[in-house]
């Protein structure tokens, strides 16, 4: 049974969907009322950059939607990919010590624990919280993929010990999603998938980079995602691609999100449907603009106002990706792609 809509406290989401990245509480070059205007449901922030910048202490008194002026879903992610990104790209920037993951950030000492990983999450006020992880990359060795999944098993255990405590006198909770590690191993990611499920999360989420080389890791996706009961949420954390998101729908996804449109909008890159097809265009290619029709703007004007540098250029072009990507979803939703 594949879930079509999802109660959240800020209404039913639909399935499958697109949440774009707002790190540190907005979606770059745009005001909120551009994502109404995109049909954006819910967007991604960051439980780690909202902290380390100090915007924590101005959005907990009021909470992340009214500091964001945005009464759609908001789920925030934990930290867990900065420490890949981070931490085991370069252990300069920190290191794990126990269940602390202790950050080097400007000659100061960030320190992230399970518990101070909800805390925060709370604090911010999301609709969705998301467990503390391990995240590796796919080329990680198979001892660092048992270390990353004892541990992220060991951490959502005391994750969802902390949201407990914390949410038992609330009426209305937010979710807690747990992540699935274990790299390209099948026997760790069933491992993970099942300790995972035994502590019984509102939703549940593939961990760890999903391109290995440049392919899209097809394979351990459908194979992690047939370990997550269908009557859970199923969420393909940093899957971005339109090619992608139509296979991971394939696989039992219905929750995506990723950098992919607004940082490539920026980078003068849209994408648009071509017939039954979907391209990426460099809006700087002047002699596309007799075939192509963009959301919301002219193809000339959008290639002059990237030519004159003009600060309006990113937005538009941030629009228009928006708003490709839930038209995406509402066709994946009655299978027409």
């Amino acid at each position: 049974m594949k879930l079509k809509t999802l109660k959240t406290l800020h209404g039913n989401l639909k399935m499958p969907a697109f949440f774009p990245d707002a790190t540190y509480g907005h979606v770059i070059g745009l005001e909120s009322k551009d994502l109404v205007k995109c049909k954006i449901e819910g967007v991604v922030v960051n439980a780690y950059h909202l902290f380390k910048s100090g915007l924590l202490e101005r959005i907990k008194d009021k909470g992340i939607h009214k500091f964001m002026n945005f009464l759609g879903i908001v789920v925030s992610d934990s930290g867990g990919f900065q420490v890949m990104s981070l931490i085991h790209k370069n252990p300069k920037l920190g290191k794990i010590s126990g269940d602390k993951i202790i950050f080097n950030f400007n000659g100061k000492k960030i320190v992230l624990t399970p518990e101070k990983c909800i805390q925060i999450q709370l604090e911010i006020g999301s609709d969705i919280i998301m467990c503390l992880d391990d995240c590796t990359y796919p080329n990680a060795s198979i001892i660092e993929q048992k270390k990353s999944v004892a541990r992220t098993i060991r951490w959502a255990r005391k994750c969802k010990k902390e949201f407990d405590k914390l949410t038992s006198g609330m009426k209305n909770k937010p979710m807690i999603f747990a992540i699935v590690q274990g790299g390209e191993s099948k026997k760790l990611r069933k491992y993970c998938a099942e300790k995972l499920v035994e502590m019984d999360f509102d939703g549940y989420a593939f961990g760890g980079f999903p391109v290995k080389n440049g392919k899209f890791l097809k394979e351990i996706l459908e194979y992690t995602s047939s370990l997550i009961p269908d009557d859970r949420p199923k969420f393909a954390l940093g899957i971005g691609k339109p090619k992608d998101i139509i296979d991971g729908v394939k696989l039992g996804y219905n929750i995506f999100d990723c950098v992919i449109p607004t940082r490539d909008a920026r980078h003068k890159r849209l994408f648009i449907f071509e017939g039954k097809k979907i391209k990426s265009i460099n809006i700087r290619k002047k002699y596309l603009k007799k075939k192509i029709k963009l959301f919301g703007c002219g193809f000339d004007e959008l290639y002059n106002l990237f030519k004159l540098k003009d600060n309006g250029a990113g937005r538009l072009a941030t629009m228009h990706n928006l708003k490709f990507y839930s038209s995406l979803m509402e066709k994946l939703r009655y299978h027409k792609v």
